[in-house]
């Protein structure tokens, strides 16, 4: 009997994902990459019976299988994210003394 998850395939944010070593599902929520190559994933679980929202648990991405695909759509804004900077300067020249 095949299995559902789809080996190999490449994670992308929003796919629903499962951790072959500790069996955890989530929605994969951020990508993490390293100088040295490694890269990982930040898996959101969902909430549990009490209605908490468990932490983030970060994973290695070879180690995860992608469930099903594009579970959560990204928002596409035209405004930069993060807000306002409290500091904008005037101009960008740097006075000589």
């Amino acid at each position: 009997m095949k299995s559902k998850v789809n080996l190999g395939d490449k994670v992308n944010l929003g796919d629903k994902v499962k951790d072959a070593v500790t069996g955890q599902v989530g929605i994969a929520v951020a990508r993490h990459n390293y100088l040295q190559g490694c890269e990982r994933i930040s898996v959101q679980p969902p909430m549990d019976k009490d209605g908490k929202v468990p932490d983030l648990e970060t994973f290695d991405e070879p180690q995860l299988k992608v469930v099903k695909k594009g579970v959560v759509k990204r928002v596409a804004t035209e405004e930069e994210p993060g807000g306002p900077m409290p500091y904008k300067p005037k101009d960008k020249t740097i006075p000589i003394r």
